[in-house]
């Protein structure tokens, strides 16, 4: 079993803004979700994959990526939140399995929980997102996203998001005025692999 330590923060609603995504405050500020502003950063790379591989291959691909890293992380969640259900979740074969590969990491490293799901923004920045989990790795609280891969991937791809998990860490001391210095993404690949990525924020 999990321990929870939950720590309250307001939540957000989103709204869709010229087809990107946007979290209302408390206060009714709008700002963009984090994802949103990194995207632009990885558009030109996409733009060049969809020419190489041709429209339709790239629909397949990005559908099938999306549902496959969805239903991996509502797992993750749900064990987290010791609220498992082995028959539902087991109809989906492929992103069972690669959650199967990553659930003893979760178990020896993943406890005392803050959050999950969790809306965050900051004023500061005026950037807004959702996090996959707030809690102690390896006993040191971090920001853990949860990623799933076709295959392996090179450190080097993963700017993007250290600069989306330090930005919740950002966003939640600003909300909590709890620091947050480790982030961690933890990435589980179709051919079974679990990378673990440990970074100071």
């Amino acid at each position: 079993m999990f321990i929870h330590n939950e720590i309250s923060v307001p939540e957000l609603s989103t709204k869709n803004v010229n087809r990107k995504r946007f979290y209302q405050t408390p206060e009714g500020k709008l700002y963009p979700s984090i994802t949103t502003v990194l995207q632009k950063r990885k558009m030109a790379g996409l733009m060049e994959w969809r020419k190489n591989v041709g429209d339709d291959v790239a629909n397949y691909i990005a559908r099938t990526a999306a549902h496959r890293g969805t239903k991996v992380h509502h797992m993750c969640e749900d064990f987290l939140n010791n609220n498992f259900d082995e028959e539902t979740h087991k109809k989906n074969f492929l992103p069972y399995v690669l959650f199967g590969q990553m659930k003893p990491v979760l178990m020896q490293k993943v406890n005392n929980i803050y959050a999950q799901e969790c809306g965050l923004y900051s004023d500061k920045y005026r950037v807004a997102g959702r996090v996959d989990c707030i809690a102690e790795y390896n006993n040191i609280p971090s920001i853990i996203d949860f990623k799933t891969s076709r295959k392996e991937r090179n450190d080097d791809w993963n700017e993007s998001y250290y600069i989306q998990a330090s930005a919740y860490a950002e966003m939640f001391e600003e909300r909590t005025g709890i620091s947050i210095n480790q982030i961690v993404i933890l990435v589980v690949t179709e051919d079974g692999v679990v990378q673990e990525f440990v970074k100071d924020k």
